[in-house]
Order: structure tokens, then sequence, then C-alpha cells
């Protein structure tokens, strides 16, 4: 069960959540909500793959949320199927900003087929980390460089883990992708903390991601990411090597060596005082501040502040 996809339903209706269970549950993981509103810690720390909202929990606020939410590059790749009672006026799309709709006399014959192939045609359409759900290289390229053209001023951080190898390799796959898992949505709610509109989190394999926030977010995103994460990281070890604050592992060659805790290096660059005019220019900068911080041991951030 904990392999299928997630499908957000959005509805006070008891009996229409009934029955859009009924449809889905043998082939999606359905998790359900009276009000958009309260569903969006769920949205932002689980991301799911759909959302299925009934026209009874359409009112102004969840309009402008669900807006928000459409309009976001993070969530925005999210489709939202609207079922509509049998008598509801259809409005208009760029009124609801929904990727599709259905009436719900149809519930029976289609929903299924309509969630599919929304499911199907996000996954064609947008590159996503099928770990972390938080977007991938190509949406990562296209942010950065459509900030660069239009000459807005912003900081890009590229976050990598320390010691990520080790912990991997002694722990299991499985284990390791819980603790990517975590730092995605550690790094994707400090970043929408700090600045919840015009800010963007990636990731762009492994234990890379990067973030993008105004100039004067950077500092403070940085550094609460990396407090946090160390509150947080014990807990993923068992309880010898937690008291220890090592384990024993193999380094790249091989050989049997002690590692420390995690720890997460952070760098950081922004384009004012700097001309960057291509998205590869940047980052190689910011690859560059991200190895300095790890060359001086880890587990900090280090914000270039070279001029041209």
């Amino acid at each position: 069960m904990s392999n299928l996809r997630t499908i957000l339903v959005i509805t006070k209706d008891a009996v229409l959540t009934g029955i859009i269970e009924k449809i889905l549950m043998d082939y999606y993981r359905v998790v359900c909500f009276s009000n958009i509103q309260s569903s969006l810690n769920y949205i932002y720390n689980s991301t799911p793959d759909m959302m299925v909202i009934g026209t009874d929990v359409y009112n102004s606020i969840s309009i402008n949320i669900l807006h928000e939410m459409k309009t976001d590059p993070v969530f925005g790749q999210m489709p939202a199927i609207a079922v509509f009672d049998d008598n509801f006026p259809i409005p208009k799309q760029d009124y609801l900003l929904i990727d599709d709709y259905l009436r719900r006399a149809h519930l029976e014959t289609d929903l299924l087929a309509r969630v599919n192939l929304c499911v199907h045609r996000t996954e064609m359409m947008v590159e996503v980390n099928p770990l972390t759900r938080l977007p991938g290289n190509i949406a990562i390229i296209k942010q950065i460089q459509r900030r660069l053209d239009s000459f807005k001023k912003f900081a890009l951080a590229y976050a990598d883990l320390d010691h990520f190898k080790p912990y991997n390799d002694k722990y299991g796959f499985s284990r390791g992708d819980e603790v990517l898992k975590m730092l995605g949505r550690l790094i994707l709610n400090t970043v929408r903390d700090k600045q919840p509109q015009g800010s963007f989190v990636g990731h762009i394999g492994g234990d890379d991601f990067i973030f993008i926030t105004d100039i004067e977010n950077a500092e403070d995103a940085s550094m609460e990411i990396i407090d946090n994460f160390n509150k947080i990281i014990p807990a993923f070890y068992d309880s010898e090597d937690r008291v220890n604050g090592y384990i024993e592992s193999v380094d790249r060659e091989g050989i049997k060596k002690s590692f420390p805790l995690m720890g997460i290096s952070i760098g950081v660059v922004c384009n004012r005082g700097r001309n960057f005019s291509h998205y590869g220019e940047i980052a190689e900068v910011v690859s560059e501040m991200k190895q300095y911080a790890k060359a001086l041991g880890g587990n900090c951030f280090k914000i270039d502040k070279r001029h041209a």
C-alpha cells in the first residue's frame, strides 16, 4: 500500500467521500480532508500526486488557496479534478485553475479513468523526483534561467549531506531514502516559512538539493536548515551509534573507518554584483561554494561574496 500513488480528496460530503474511496482504493492511496485549509500541512509535507475536490468546499478562501497552489513552481505540478453536482453551473477554467472536472452522476463510470489520465499526463509533462516529489533537474534549470533572463536578483543555494554514503552502506538504501525524504521536507518547509511567495525548492538527485530565495532570506534559511537537521538526524541512527556519535562503515575505497553522524553543507551564491547570463555559470559557482563548505569540515554554509 505504501508504494501506491496518493490521491487527496477534499469534500465535506461523507457520501461523496465514500464513493470516491470505493472507486479508487484498489488502485491508489486515498487521503481525505473536509476543507482545503486543513489539508495544507499534509500537502506541504507529503505532496500527494493529485487532488479531487468537491464543489461543496468551494468558497473564496478555498479558491484563493487553490490559485496560489496552482501557480506555485513546486505545487503547481499537482493536478486537480473538480467533482460538480449535476445541477452545478460549470465556471470558467481560469477561474478555478483545475485540470479536469466531471459530474457526480458520472463518478462510477469516469472517475478512475480521469484520475489515471491526469496522473499519467503529469508524469509525462513534469519531471519530479519520485522519492521526494520535488521538481527535478529540468524544472530547476528552467527556474534559474527564467530568473536570469528577467534580471531578477536572487540567491541560489546548493545543499548536500555530509557522510551520507557511509550511512547508506551501513543502514541500507531504505533507511537512506527516509533521510532524503526528511531532508526534502525540512528544506521545503523552512524555505516556505521564510518566503511563502517566489521561492523554489528542487531535488537534483541523491542527497543534492537546491533552493532559491530572495537574497535577504538565504542566510537565515541556510542556518535554520542546518540547525534543525542536526536536531533531527540523531533519530535516524541506532541507539548505540547515536550514543557513540559515529558509525563504523567503509569509505569509497572499501576501507573500514569511523564516520561522524551526518551533517549538511550548503553553498550560496547570488547575482547581485555578479553578472550571470546562463544557468551553467551560476550553477558552477554555487557548486564551488558547496565544495568549499565541505572542505572546511562540513555542517556549515558558505556564501559567495565575490563581485564581478
